[in-house]
């Protein structure tokens, strides 16, 4: 089996993964954050497992995608820049914003997610700098313009309400309840932009590596908002009825 084929096959991997996280995470709620409990084993400080967690996104993905014979041609080069967008503020910048006050995770955790961002790097640098085969003109493609255009909207929505969200912890007193913007409509508008972050990424690289990761990023999320939803409503009586988990107006 060639690795054409192995890259696929891994691909349609997380795609299976993605279902049954899916459906696990919908009766388990993931052991960290705000929903950190014991009973999960071994734990590690909280803002050293965001950085170790999210490392192979960054090295991991540099490294692949450099062994790629189309490393320097423009549409994988764009598509690098705004994955290190994301994932340098994720991994070196997020980490010491947050305010963990002693909290750790769950090392099981940092491993299932390492093991994951492993496997997502490899697939996402090594489609777009060998397999993908994007030719000069992509750039000016309806579906990588769109998905260009997503993609930024997306970080410009999950950045701002992350950076919300991080003032009001800066506050003092534990965590509190947000109010305005798109916090008016939906609980985790964060969750919501990280998943077009990735929906327009999957639309610009065009790619099943991609589209694995926006359906995988989609599995992980919305049971994790349906949760934080689930968590405000019970520790917050004047909760707004309106507001919805992660889709305004309908979930």
């Amino acid at each position: 089996m060639g690795e054409a084929r192995i890259h696929q096959c891994l691909a349609w991997g997380v795609i299976a993964i993605a279902v049954l996280t899916f459906g696990v995470l919908l009766r388990v709620t993931a052991p960290y954050g705000r929903h950190s409990r014991a009973g999960w084993g071994p734990t590690m400080p909280t803002r050293w497992a965001w950085v170790l967690m999210e490392s192979p996104s960054v090295v991991v993905f540099v490294v692949v995608y450099w062994w790629g014979e189309q490393r320097l041609a423009a549409a994988p080069l764009l598509l690098l820049g705004l994955w290190l967008l994301h994932y340098l503020n994720r991994t070196l910048v997020y980490p010491f914003r947050i305010r963990t006050d002693g909290k750790r995770t769950a090392l099981l955790v940092v491993a299932l997610a390492i093991a994951f961002n492993v496997t997502n790097a490899y697939l996402n640098a090594r489609q777009l700098s060998h397999f993908g085969g994007y030719p000069d003109d992509w750039l000016f493609t309806p579906q990588c313009l769109v998905g260009v255009a997503l993609f930024l909207v997306g970080r410009h929505i999950n950045m701002r309400a992350d950076g919300m969200l991080i003032r009001l912890r800066e506050r003092g007193g534990g965590y509190h309840l947000p109010r305005g913007w798109l916090f008016r409509y939906v609980s985790c508008p964060n969750y919501l932009g990280e998943a077009i972050q990735w929906g327009g990424f999957a639309l610009a690289s065009w790619s099943l590596a991609a589209a694995s990761f926006a359906i995988f990023t989609l599995a992980n999320l919305v049971p994790r908002a349906l949760a934080h939803h689930r968590w405000y409503r019970q520790h917050f009586a004047d909760y707004p009825a309106c507001r919805r988990a992660w889709l305004p107006w309908l979930w």
